[in-house]
């Protein structure tokens, strides 16, 4: 439509980076010399999102390309948008762009890749470089620092030496932006798989995710400890050998980190975090290394860190489950059935069984525990797992007692005899009741 109507239009940015890393392009933006009002005129539905700057999103079949004028831009006083803009030619756009992968253009009409900043020789060499002098790149955009590291570690790039200078100065000044954006990054570096990973959504074999090496860069970068110094802190953390063969906590983390395959974003934070108070419980009993309340400390220390990166009530509520219980399946096998039965029906079950999988994985190797607790969630039904209760409250005032603190007593006690399969139906409950209690 923009060619038709003597336009200059492109495929621009991640779509072109996609398409010749023949992956398919989650979006597909499009650069244009044609102005956002322009741009509004020729398409029937469009919002414009930002249209100062001459970005417009235009709406096909219920899916938004955003489509944006030629630019340059002025200076960036808040970290993020900039004063003022210039409508210019696809070079001069080409030139505020943040990495040369990320900085070309594609013409579908005549299958031409315009590149005016040497992308596709980064491309071909697996460079994350940033446009120009990457100290004014991040100046501009300092998330632009942890999408560098996302980058690399998605593609499996390297970070060209003079960007990632810069990242290593600049990473104190990360905490300029929202801490909301700096979360929302952390949690794209924890749940992205590589591009050659099958849909997560079909039971096919999955590629693993590159969060292990972005860590290991955030680290070497120096925006770990700005961003999640309770993470920096795990390095070199010793663990006893027997139980932890692969070293300090640090190392373990990442290596349960590097054996999710597309993670929630409650599993991946809970992964990350579920040691994450190791460092301040460590003691030594001789030789031996142990972390005592390392869990309960943990799943505190887990609910501000989800808040300091601005996540949602229900997602720290989930992470701080995960941590809190990541060793429980350890004791599994000795459990009451009543109490097997109570934790095998807790609603984040699914996500603990994963962690402690890989956690096991990640060190000693150990998955009885686990395959206990599958084999039993495989014997039991649902119903069996969590049955209907046989009795309530009312059943209670029938027989004859008073509301109270005691029918929380008798009612869990009914529970706990169903559960262990001594109680089957309300009549064996009511009678159980009055023997048990002398009614």
């Amino acid at each position: 439509m923009l060619h038709s109507h003597g336009f200059i239009a492109y495929f621009a940015g991640g779509c072109v980076r996609d398409k010749l890393l023949e992956v398919d392009p989650r979006d597909f933006d499009v650069a244009t010399n044609a102005q956002a009002a322009e741009v509004q005129e020729l398409f029937p539905h469009t919002i414009p999102v930002g249209a100062q700057f001459g970005v417009v999103l235009v709406m096909q079949s219920g899916i938004p390309f955003e489509v944006a004028t030629f630019r340059s831009d002025g200076a960036y006083l808040d970290g993020r948008h900039p004063t003022t803009v210039h409508f210019s030619d696809a070079r001069e756009d080409a030139l505020r762009r943040d990495f040369t992968i990320n900085g070309m253009f594609y013409d579908p009409l005549t299958e031409e890749v315009i590149d005016h900043i040497g992308g596709r020789q980064d491309l071909t060499t697996g460079i994350i470089r940033a446009i120009g002098d990457p100290y004014l790149r991040f100046a501009e955009d300092r998330l632009r620092m942890l999408r560098a590291v996302r980058l690399a570690a998605r593609l499996g790039f390297t970070i060209a030496a003079e960007t990632f200078a810069a990242m290593q100065k600049l990473a104190p000044t990360i905490v300029d932006i929202a801490w909301e954006r700096i979360g929302d990054e952390i949690v794209k570096i924890l749940t992205e798989t590589r591009p050659e990973s099958f849909d997560c959504t079909q039971d096919k074999l999955r590629q693993r995710s590159g969060a292990k090496r972005a860590f290991q860069l955030l680290s070497e970068s120096g925006l770990l400890s700005v961003i999640l110094p309770e993470i920096e802190a795990m390095r070199g953390v010793e663990q006893s050998p027997d139980f932890h063969p692969e070293g300090d906590v640090f190392v373990h983390t990442l290596l349960l980190l590097d054996k999710l395959q597309c993670p929630s974003e409650t599993l991946a934070l809970g992964a990350l975090l579920h040691d994450v108070a190791k460092p301040r419980c460590q003691a030594r009993n001789g030789e031996r290394i142990t972390f005592y309340g390392h869990c309960e400390q943990g799943a505190e220390m887990a609910v501000a860190i989800c808040q300091r990166l601005k996540r949602s009530r229900t997602t720290w509520e989930r992470v701080a489950y995960l941590v809190k219980n990541h060793l429980r399946l350890v004791a599994a096998p000795e459990m009451r059935a009543s109490t097997l039965k109570r934790f095998l029906g807790e609603e984040g079950i699914e996500e603990l069984l994963e962690l402690a999988r890989v956690d096991a994985l990640s060190a000693s190797g150990d998955l009885r525990p686990y395959e206990f607790c599958r084999q039993k969630l495989a014997e039991l039904s649902p119903e069996q797992i969590a049955p209907p209760r046989l009795l309530s409250g009312h059943d209670l005032i029938g027989l004859g007692l008073r509301p109270g603190p005691r029918f929380r007593e008798i009612l869990g006690a009914v529970e706990e005899a169903q559960l262990e399969g001594r109680l089957l139906t309300r009549e064996d409950a009511l009678s159980w009741v009055k023997q048990q209690y002398g009614i």
